[in-house]
């Protein structure tokens, strides 16, 4: 089996004004992409448009570790971005960027069978600022009450949770779905009205903007 997932993600998120898409757009899948996932320690990567929440387009890598993002073949890209790079990157034409670098907290170890999955069609991406005072209770919840809770929703497929060691908030969530649907289903709501993390953790935790936001897989393409 092909390894696909590690213990670490970096997650790219921009905004970029409708009248770059369609060069913004060519110059990541042709070419930005591809290069990326061509670097030791790049799994596997993919593309998505936010459906609801933003920012509206993100790149996902699934890394090997973070390790991976200090290897002289990354390091030559970054340090030496090509011409297209420079004009309709996210740092040259994107708006609210937010880059994370995300290490991973929940499942503890990943399970060998499920490790060569590809890039699911469909995320919801939760980015949360956790006060230390209830990150215990927080994760608790999280772990043993919430994340089983949602695994029984029908087309919820895996969560992983990761510390946020570059960027921020510190804590991310990622919901792999079957379809974007998902969240919009009769079983999430109802899950949704028995939580009662807030009551169990006895305080609040705040969203970063756009958060939580429901992603499409737009590279590689789905058929559906």
């Amino acid at each position: 089996m092909v390894r696909k997932k590690g213990s670490a993600l970096l997650l790219v998120f921009t905004d970029v004004d409708v009248e770059h898409d369609a060069e913004f757009n060519s110059w990541y899948n042709e070419e930005h992409l591809p290069e990326r996932l061509s670097a030791p320690g790049f799994l596997d990567g993919a593309r998505y448009q936010a459906v609801k929440g933003g920012p509206r387009y993100l790149a996902v890598y699934e890394l090997e570790s973070a390790e991976a993002l200090q290897s002289p073949e990354y390091k030559h890209q970054s340090q030496n971005p090509t011409e297209r790079t420079k004009r309709f990157s996210p740092s040259a034409i994107g708006r609210g960027t937010v880059r994370s670098v995300c290490t991973q907290i929940y499942p503890a170890e990943s399970d060998p069978g499920t490790v060569g999955r590809g890039m699911a069609p469909a995320l919801q991406i939760g980015r949360m600022d956790v006060p230390s005072d209830i990150e215990a209770r927080y994760n608790d919840y999280y772990d043993n009450t919430r994340t089983p809770g949602n695994l029984k929703v029908p087309g919820c497929l895996f969560v992983r949770r990761y510390h946020v060691v570059e960027g921020q908030p510190g804590y991310l969530t990622m919901y792999e779905f079957e379809h974007e649907k998902v969240p919009e289903s009769l079983a999430w709501e109802e899950h949704r009205k028995q939580d009662t993390m807030h009551e169990y953790i006895g305080g609040s935790y705040g969203h970063a903007a756009g958060s939580p936001g429901v992603y499409r897989r737009i590279m590689p393409p789905r058929p559906f």
